[in-house]
């Protein structure tokens, strides 16, 4: 990691300017992702376009900024142009920002394309309850790829190249096997005690590629502390039903709750943030067996 002043050079501002720049392009292709993976459609033909079916012009698709300029609608037809751009460019880039300033350079690159497919999954779940494969088990094996070609994934360097990139492979597949372990019988035991689905497959996976960047311990960081973010969203979505004081809400009893935002939020904060704190916690715990 670089010394807290190197943050303040022009060099180092140019370089986050261009980091984040790119992240929000990034973040406009996610939108792409995010709007045609779950229809089957092809995410690099054709063209963007308006929901009418008009080509957009350059100067309206310009990330971070066109949807401001546009005050929230389409030119061409003057169809509303829903939050989500602006979120998912904004959110991309401040994502990649925040991996090029706390992590080595080659881990932080390994961090935008894991960071990347949270933020798709997880958008894609919560407008359609579902994860494809190519988010989940695409993602695993990329995981599994990147963390033999860069070992410091696993915090794996310092000695022959090989034996770090053996060790750091293991860890990533230690990591896609405890994490998709861990959810599936977490899912089989809650199906058997409520009698319904309690979780999809797809998180069984989502959590499995969560593991793969993140080793077996970042798995089950993700695990629990995303049923504690899903649990702190459910009991404010319900202090809000109360506050309105409506027959309809914003979640009810019986519904059915995306789980992938809780796991990619929890996933990425392991990643950026909390990594060593969880790992020496699992340390101290391990003395005690």
């Amino acid at each position: 990691m670089a010394p807290p002043d190197a943050a303040l050079t022009p060099d180092s501002w140019l370089a986050n300017g261009i980091v984040f720049i790119v992240g929000a392009c990034i973040g406009s292709f996610l939108n792409v992702v995010i709007a045609r993976l779950p229809a089957g459609q092809s995410v690099v033909r054709p063209r963007s376009h308006c929901a009418c079916g008009q080509p957009i012009a350059w100067r309206d698709n310009i990330p971070l900024l066109s949807w401001f300029l546009l005050l929230g609608r389409a030119r061409c037809c003057g169809r509303p142009i829903p939050v989500r751009y602006p979120v998912v460019e904004w959110l991309t880039a401040g994502l990649f920002l925040a991996c090029w300033l706390v992590l080595p350079p080659a881990v932080a690159a390994c961090g935008w394309v894991f960071l990347s497919a949270l933020v798709a999954a997880s958008f894609i779940d919560g407008e359609h309850l579902m994860i494809p494969d190519v988010l989940t088990v695409g993602l695993g094996v990329t995981g599994f790829v990147l963390s033999v070609l860069v070992p410091a994934l696993h915090g794996q360097q310092g000695g022959s190249f090989l034996l770090d990139s053996l060790r750091s492979g293991g860890g990533a597949v230690l990591g896609l096997l405890v994490g998709s372990g861990l959810v599936f019988w977490i899912a089989m035991l809650a199906d058997l005690t409520l009698g319904k689905d309690a979780m999809g497959f797809g998180d069984v996976k989502f959590v499995g590629a969560i593991g793969a960047f993140c080793g077996w311990q970042g798995a089950v960081f993700s695990v629990f502390a995303g049923a504690f973010l899903g649990t702190a969203w459910l009991g404010l979505a319900f202090a809000w039903k109360s506050l309105l004081r409506r027959g309809a809400g914003p979640v009810g009893f019986g519904s059915r709750i995306p789980f992938g935002p809780m796991l990619a939020a929890a996933g990425a904060l392991y990643f950026l943030f909390l990594g060593d704190a969880v790992g020496a916690w699992f340390e101290k715990v391990s003395v005690l067996f």
